[in-house]
């Protein structure tokens, strides 16, 4: 399974979280670094961060993919509309959250959310 990180970097105790989660060993986690010019439009931006990626339309029809988005919400939700139409489907997503109390702040991976389940479910409302 290939993780593409557009945010934070990902440390090993997460990467251990996701493979349990996953049922799967990460064989790869791709870093993208993810700063926009918030006067430009996001679109075109987006676009070059998923080209950064390196993957062949065939790859991103094909490879394990798990995607950690960036936290920025307008960044997030353009990445996944890239995404889809490189992938076909809606990517499974990393969701992170705060370990209470922890000093200095930590994170744990809360949850994998596959957005397609998560579209394919909504769908049945449209009936």
């Amino acid at each position: 399974m290939i993780v593409i990180n557009f945010s934070h970097p990902l440390t090993e105790e997460q990467l251990a979280q996701i493979e349990a989660l996953a049922g799967q060993k990460v064989e790869r986690v791709i870093e993208i670094p993810t700063q926009l010019d918030p006067a430009a439009p996001f679109a075109p931006q987006v676009a070059e961060l998923a080209d950064k990626v390196g993957f062949s339309p065939r790859e991103w029809q094909t490879l394990p993919i798990l995607i950690n988005p960036p936290s920025l919400n307008f960044i997030a939700v353009t990445l996944l509309a890239e995404l889809h139409g490189r992938m076909g489907y809606f990517p499974t997503i990393i969701r992170l959250r705060p370990v209470a109390n922890a000093t200095p702040p930590r994170f744990e991976v809360a949850e994998l959310i596959n957005l397609q389940a998560v579209r394919d479910r909504a769908r049945e409302q449209r009936k």
